[in-house]
Parts: structure tokens; C-alpha cells; sequence
């Protein structure tokens, strides 16, 4: 059986630590779906379809990893899928309480969720962050994205 995990994120705009992550997780799980969120609350930047586009152009042909747009509850979602683990990145102790919060409420709704916090490679430990706030002034650097 195939361990499949499922990494979530509105991924607006794909960074390299984003396709870091999906790098490392591979040699956790033998498949991993990047399940890219249509969330009505938030006025992203790029379309859904822009999101996966480019994040499947970011990381190429990999029969591995699947890339797809997803608009329900994220348990549902990986029961779907048979995920058993969920991936989530902390770029710094600030992330932890947030993403410790969600994951013990994830584990509530479906205890067969195993989530697995993963730290960028040290090169993007800030960079998602940073893109964030400087796209949102504007100014996208090359490289970075």
C-alpha cells in the first residue's frame, strides 16, 4: 500500500520553499498530492487555475506528485485521496502554535491523520514569508518564485 500525503496551502504565488518541501516529503511518503485551496474568504493574487499551473510548471512531470485544486473540509479531502499524513511547513517557532492548533484539530475530526511538520531547507527558511509581503507591496523577485 502506498503512503500518500497530502500537502495543503493556497500556494499564492509557488516558491522554491514550497517545491522544497515537496522534494523532502517524498522521502517520507511514496506519493504526495499538493491539494491547492479555493477559499472564497481570500483574494488571492493568482486564479486557482494560475496556482496550479504554476506550481505544476515549478516542480515538472513527477508520477509521484499530483497537483490539484480542492474546496472542501481538508479531513474529507484526504479520506478521498486515502492520505495518512498531512504536511505542513514552519518557517519559524512562530508557526508552531498555529500549526499545532489545526493539527490537533485535524486529529479530532479523523485520528487516522498523522500531520508532519517539515522545516524548509535553511536557503528558504524566511523566503515565504518575505515573498508574501513583498508581492503584496509589488515587488516580486526572480528566483524566489
Amino acid at each position: 500500500m502506498k503512503r500518500i500525503a497530502v500537502y495543503p496551502g493556497t500556494f499564492d504565488p509557488v516558491t522554491n520553499g514550497h517545491v522544497d518541501l515537496v522534494e523532502r516529503s517524498l522521502r517520507l511518503f511514496d506519493k504526495v498530492i499538493v491539494a491547492i485551496a479555493a477559499n472564497p474568504k481570500k483574494e488571492p493574487l493568482f486564479s486557482l487555475q494560475e496556482r496550479i499551473d504554476m506550481f505544476r510548471k515549478a516542480i515538472g512531470r513527477r508520477g509521484n506528485v499530483m497537483i490539484e485544486g480542492f474546496d472542501c473540509l481538508l479531513v474529507d479531502y484526504m479520506k478521498e485521496k486515502k492520505a495518512v499524513g498531512l504536511i505542513r511547513g514552519l518557517r519559524a517557532v512562530s508557526d508552531f502554535e498555529y500549526e499545532m492548533q489545526m493539527a490537533l484539530m485535524n486529529r479530532r475530526l479523523d485520528e487516522d491523520i498523522e500531520t508532519v511538520f517539515l522545516m524548509p531547507s535553511e536557503e528558504y527558511s524566511f523566503l515565504l514569508h518575505h515573498v508574501n509581503d513583498r508581492e503584496r507591496g509589488g515587488e516580486l523577485r526572480r528566483g524566489c518564485v
